[in-house]
């Protein structure tokens, strides 16, 4: 792709993992929800979870509605502008919409599909609109790193359930805040759980490392020496 983009070395236009903008993404969100759709009943419901800066392309809006009228949940979270209304009788009773407002700009994009069981998840650069889709380069890249998925469902559910720093929009494009709940107003939004979780995570690196470079010092033939002295 970068050959392409740079020297045009490369006369590549498909990608074997990527789904690439202008030609790719729209008709691969579009696909992947209409396969929500199809592998969705009631042993294996369906699920689509995005996380994006905006919501505005009305090809993406319209597969939502689709999904949620097919009985598919949909968990939007959405930063900015947002053309879809959740909770519609009829249109998008199986839609949420949040936004979260916190210390950090909410800045992530991830899509995810729950695929029947065989989940999929991609982030990447592309909001949900039109100029972004049909008009620019955008790529989402695959996530198959098992601890990699596990940290972004992480922030997806963990977001979902927050309730300092979410706000729900409603059926007519209107927010409000959520409350903690009576005798949880000490605990933390989903932002400071995540830089919590993320100093425990490096602790446990670094640890892990001072282990093993000690196991190494203390191994013969290691490679590295352990003697005293000049």
């Amino acid at each position: 792709m970068f050959n392409y983009l740079t020297t045009r070395w490369s006369n590549a236009r498909e990608y074997s993992q990527l789904l690439v903008a202008p030609l790719a993404i729209k008709n691969g969100l579009l696909t992947r929800i209409d396969r929500e759709i199809d592998r969705h009943s009631a042993s294996s419901p369906g699920l689509i979870r995005l996380k994006t800066n905006a919501l505005e392309d009305t090809d993406i809006t319209a597969a939502l509605y689709r999904a949620s009228q097919a009985g598919v949940k949909v968990e939007l979270l959405v930063r900015d502008i947002c053309r879809l209304r959740p909770g519609l009788p009829g249109l998008s009773e199986n839609i949420t919409v949040i936004s979260v407002i916190g210390r950090f700009l909410e800045h992530a994009r991830i899509y995810y599909f729950r695929n029947g069981g065989d989940e999929e998840f991609y982030i990447g650069s592309a909001d949900l609109m039109k100029r972004n889709l049909e008009r620019r380069v955008e790529v989402l890249v695959p996530v198959r790193d098992t601890a990699a998925r596990n940290l972004l469902l992480e922030m997806l559910v963990g977001q979902q359930i927050d309730r300092r720093s979410v706000w729900d929009m409603d059926g007519d494009g209107n927010y409000t805040q959520r409350l903690p709940l009576k005798g949880k107003s000490s605990l933390p939004g989903c932002q400071e759980n995540a830089i919590r979780a993320t100093i425990e995570r490096n602790t446990r690196l670094v640890a892990a490392r001072e282990k093993e470079h000690f196991h190494q010092l203390q191994t013969p033939n290691s490679g590295i020496s352990n003697r005293r002295g000049g």
